[in-house]
């Protein structure tokens, strides 16, 4: 009998981390009794009751495992090491939260069953503002004309994976993953099914603002050396046109029409405009710096408080 693994990243979920364990038994029992299954919680540090109740749900559900982290490691880095903690023989996500419907894996698991070792979910609709809507679709689409390998429409990581490929996740050193541009970079037989995400069942979402920044970057900075080579050519741009400047403003104060000491307006036009872009420069080429620290390092992507019902 084959074996699925569903991973739930858990921060703060008291209202409906129950709702979830039930969701995913229901459909188990109902639409995929030929397997057995293992519920992996990983569980970012939360403040509320969470752990408390799924120290409960353990006791009572031998196919449930919990892992507590010593601290938040971010919505990144928790899943991630989850996956790479599986035990079965193709796993899949499902959040406290049900905005990943468990409704979705008969379909997935019939595509893995045909021969497809990477199965994602296409979001079709969801319950997001218009705003947030927006700057996601204009900043996947310029990451697509970027970077060096395929993405994924609408993917935001929800989806069905092979035990191979998890094997290949245990042998990356990724302490920042950008899990959905791995699944293109790792490759193997893929397939897809869409859904409409549902709103959240509880509760509100603990993403904010900097957290969509610091994901975008992350994406940018990982997928695509093209903010470095933009950085090479404005910098050449930059200097041609400081240095037209420079004499464009020098032949008018010549010629009588620039007032003021000789050489003052160009001076002033070519340090801000070499300036200003040498702080830009600065910044992406910060970014990447930073990037390669933390691979340099190898810290863990989490570190573990405690597992329960992990024997």
């Amino acid at each position: 009998m084959k074996t699925l693994s569903i991973v739930t990243p858990c921060f703060n979920e008291e209202g409906g981390i129950a709702a979830c364990h039930a969701a995913v038994r229901r459909v188990m029992a109902e639409a995929l009794p030929g397997y057995a299954y293992e519920h992996l919680f990983i569980d970012n540090a939360s403040t509320d009751r969470t752990v408390a109740i799924l120290r409960d749900i353990a006791a009572a559900d031998a196919r449930v495992r919990v892992i507590v982290n010593a601290r938040n490691f971010g919505p990144t880095r928790s899943p991630y090491h989850a996956f790479k903690q599986i035990r079965g023989d193709a796993m899949t996500t499902v959040l406290a939260d049900l905005q990943t419907p468990p409704d979705m894996l008969p379909a997935m698991v019939a595509l893995w069953e045909r021969g497809a070792e990477v199965v994602v979910a296409r979001r079709r609709a969801s319950t997001e503002g218009w705003l947030l809507r927006t700057a996601r679709r204009v900043y996947y689409r310029l990451l697509g004309r970027i970077s060096t390998v395929e993405q994924i429409p609408d993917f935001m990581g929800f989806g069905l994976y092979d035990r191979r490929f998890v094997d290949v996740l245990n042998t990356l050193n990724e302490p920042d993953p950008y899990f959905r541009g791995l699944v293109s970079e790792i490759g193997f037989r893929r397939a897809s099914v869409e859904y409409d995400q549902p709103e959240r069942q509880h509760g509100k979402s603990s993403y904010r603002l900097r957290d969509y920044a610091n994901f975008a970057l992350l994406g940018l900075t990982n997928q695509s050396r093209a903010p470095l080579r933009f950085v090479t050519l404005a910098g050449s741009v930059a200097t041609l046109l400081a240095g037209l400047a420079v004499l464009g403003a020098g032949a008018a104060r010549l010629a009588g029409l620039a007032p003021g000491p000789l050489g003052t307006g160009s001076i002033l036009l070519a340090i801000a405009l070499v300036g200003s872009l040498l702080l830009f420069a600065i910044g992406i080429v910060g970014e990447y710096v930073g990037l390669v620290l933390t691979y340099a390092r190898r810290f863990p992507a989490v570190v573990e408080r405690e597992r329960i019902n992990d024997g």
